[in-house]
């Protein structure tokens, strides 16, 4: 599709062009201007973006620049990126939490094992398409395959995540995302007895070195990360911990709490075990038909508050503790006890 419109064919005569104008935030000074456009769109490979950048398609403050400029603070860009007409998102009707409303944005509580837009492997069946089925006008400032999104969660990461309908909306919303003038809150079960109550995690995060799906502490191209963490109940093997991302970098709480020899329950990825039962908690034996009490990632993003460009106030909005977490968390507080 669009990621083969390249070696010319950005003058095909299919190709329709959008064009998108911003500005760089300070926390994104240092890194390559093409690292920085493929993160901003994925839908996009780097190498469409490095492409696209010598044909002259994405200007900085004006100039051409080449794929390794490194943008600073306040640096104005505009990318005017080929489309196809049949790179189109295909509607689906699939059940939405919506936690919160209004003629700019909404606010869904995410379930689990749900995408957030098509990618790879994923181009059916996301949020993105229950979106298109939903509601008939989203902002399209990141790209027609990510029409209002504006921040992610992981696969089976659940809770709040904001929809932009609005593109001046957009941009704005976009902008406190990127100087940190959000609050995002989680809240996970991990394993082991967290030590301290409270504590700022202050490590950087790249591309896992022998595994690039993965991240990891110092990884390639690593990047500042800072999580804040509060315990909120201890158990005898498990701890709930309320945590507070300071960056937004891929996996990062995940990351982060393994890097503290306390990964998230469930968590296939970095943790210890794909799914927890009450019998790992009982001592009894494992009986053929036994369901978990989770099998994913122990992680919800509970909370979020955001300035609301429109209504010119602050504004929080909270998904509740999904089942299985709260079947977990239950669980805990009967028999995890010491």
């Amino acid at each position: 599709m669009v990621q083969n419109a390249t070696n010319g064919s950005f003058d095909s005569p299919e190709c329709e062009r959008k064009r998108y104008e911003f500005e760089i935030a300070g926390r994104n000074e240092g890194g390559r201007i093409d690292a920085y456009l493929a993160a901003r769109f994925p839908e996009y490979s780097r190498t469409f973006i490095q492409e696209l950048i010598r044909e002259g398609g994405i200007t900085v403050n004006g100039r051409a620049v080449k794929p390794s400029y490194t943008p600073s603070r306040g640096d104005s860009v505009v990318a005017v990126i080929p489309t196809r007409p049949h790179e189109e998102i295909l509607a689906e009707d699939i059940p939405l939490d919506v936690i919160y409303e209004d003629q700019w944005l909404v606010v869904i509580n995410k379930a689990p094992d749900l995408v957030v837009h098509p990618a790879k492997g994923h181009q059916t069946g996301t949020l993105v398409n229950a979106l298109a089925y939903r509601f008939e006008k989203l902002s399209d400032a990141w790209g027609a395959l990510r029409p209002g999104i504006v921040h992610r969660l992981d696969r089976d990461t659940t809770g709040v995540i904001l929809v932009i309908k609005d593109e001046r909306i957009h941009e704005k919303v976009a902008r406190q995302f990127e100087r940190r003038r959000t609050v995002k809150e989680y809240l996970a079960v991990c394993e082991g007895r967290v030590e301290l109550d409270s504590d700022l995690i202050d490590v950087q995060i790249g591309r896992d070195l022998r595994h690039r799906e993965k991240m990891a502490v110092g990884g390639l191209a690593a990047r500042e990360a800072q999580t804040v963490y509060q315990v909120v109940e201890r158990f005898a093997r498990f701890t709930l911990v309320r945590c507070f991302p300071k960056t937004g970098r891929t996996h990062q709480i995940r990351v982060h709490l393994h890097h503290l020899g306390h990964p998230i329950v469930a968590d296939g990825f970095y943790g210890r075990r794909r799914a927890l039962y009450l019998s790992d908690l009982t001592g009894e034996e494992h009986v053929p038909d036994e369901q978990p009490l989770i099998d994913r990632q122990a992680l919800h993003a509970h909370r979020l508050t955001i300035e609301h460009p429109a209504l010119g106030k602050k504004m929080t909005f909270e998904a509740p503790l999904p089942p299985d977490m709260t079947r977990l968390v239950e669980a805990l507080r009967e028999y995890g006890r010491e």
